[in-house]
């Protein structure tokens, strides 16, 4: 069996990459999101201290429903699987729309919420965070 590849986005170059596979079909990638700044455009500053832990979250969010303010103490991305999510920064209240097929950078340690319209929301989100650490904060 021929080991696939995953292309190198360390340089800044190719999003997507395609390679063949051991009975010649194609194995295709694209590069979703990749950021150093949340949404909002705040910039990464680090990853949180301790022992690395990763972890994929897969979210159902009904229609008509809104998450809790709330904030995150590490880096982190979401993917909409199916629906459309409203992402609101409480300070400013600027909002960001994201629908099925696109991901976004989410904020570190500035309050926000997330939300749905008429449609139920699939979301998987991916957290950078370390032992101990919770993934989210509830804030008022």
């Amino acid at each position: 069996m021929r080991e696939i590849t995953h292309p190198d986005h360390n340089d800044g170059q190719s999003s997507e990459a395609s390679e063949a596979t051991e009975d010649n079909s194609q194995v295709y990638s694209v590069q979703i999101v990749r950021s150093d700044r949340s949404w909002n455009g705040k910039p990464y500053e680090r990853y949180p201290d301790g022992r690395p832990v990763l972890t994929v979250m897969r979210f159902s969010i009904p229609p008509h429903s809104s998450l809790p303010w709330h904030t995150h103490p590490m880096p982190n991305t979401a993917y909409v699987i199916s629906g459309q999510f409203t992402v609101e920064e409480q300070a400013t209240g600027r909002k960001r729309i994201v629908r099925a097929g696109e991901a976004f950078a989410e904020s570190v340690e500035d309050i926000h919420r997330g939300y749905t319209d008429d449609e139920p929301v699939e979301i998987v989100c991916t957290y950078a965070g370390a032992e101990g650490l919770p993934l989210s904060e509830r804030k008022s």
